[in-house]
C-alpha cells in the first residue's frame, strides 16, 4: 500500500513520526529565564540564620515604633502601621531580588451633620535601598544588632530609614 503525500504530511504533524508534539511545542518557544525567586524566610538553611532573620524582623518594627511619632506619623496619616518587611531571593545564588516593607495608615473625619466616617485610607510598598548582587548572608550579618533600621545596607552607605524617607 502506497501512502500520498498529503497523508505523509498528516502523520508528520500528529507526531507520528520524528518529535512528538510536546518537544515540537518546546522547541518553538523561547527559553525561560532560569531564575527561580522565594521568600527570604523560606529560603534560610540553618536555625541560626531563620533566627538572625525573626529577630531582625522584631527589631525593625521596634525600631520604626520608637521613632514613628516623631517622623512620620504626624500630620494626616498619624496612625501609620508596619505591616511587613519581605525580601525575595534567588535560589540558586543567595543574592536578593528585593526587599520591600509595606505600610498602612487611614485618615477618619466625622460628618457633625451626619454622623458618617469619612475614611482616607493608605498603603506605602517603600523598598530597601540595596545594592546590586547583595546576598541573604551579607544582609543578615549587616543587620544584625539592636538598630538595624539604621544599619548601612551591604554595599552601599545607606540604611533602610533612608529608603523610608525617600517613601513614607
Amino acid at each position: 500500500m502506497r501512502i500520498g503525500n498529503q497523508w505523509w504530511a498528516v502523520l508528520l504533524l500528529l507526531g507520528v513520526f520524528g518529535q512528538s508534539n510536546q518537544a515540537l511545542a518546546a522547541q518553538s518557544k523561547p527559553q525561560a529565564d532560569t531564575a527561580s525567586y522565594t521568600e527570604l524566610g523560606g529560603y534560610l538553611h540553618s536555625d541560626a540564620e531563620t533566627n538572625a532573620w525573626y529577630e531582625l524582623l522584631y527589631r525593625l518594627r521596634e525600631n520604626f515604633d520608637e521613632i514613628c511619632g516623631d517622623t512620620f506619623c504626624e500630620g494626616d496619616y498619624s496612625n501609620i502601621q508596619a505591616l511587613r518587611f519581605v525580601c525575595s531571593v534567588e535560589t540558586g545564588s543567595g543574592v536578593l531580588g528585593q526587599c520591600v516593607w509595606t505600610f498602612a495608615a487611614s485618615h477618619e473625619e466625622v460628618d457633625a451633620a451626619t454622623g458618617r466616617v469619612a475614611v482616607a485610607p493608605k498603603v506605602w510598598r517603600c523598598r530597601a535601598p540595596l545594592a546590586r548582587k547583595t546576598t541573604a548572608q551579607a544582609l543578615l550579618g549587616a543587620l544584625a544588632g539592636e538598630r538595624p533600621l539604621y544599619a548601612p545596607l551591604p554595599g552601599t552607605t545607606k540604611s533602610i530609614y533612608d529608603g523610608l524617607i525617600d517613601c513614607l
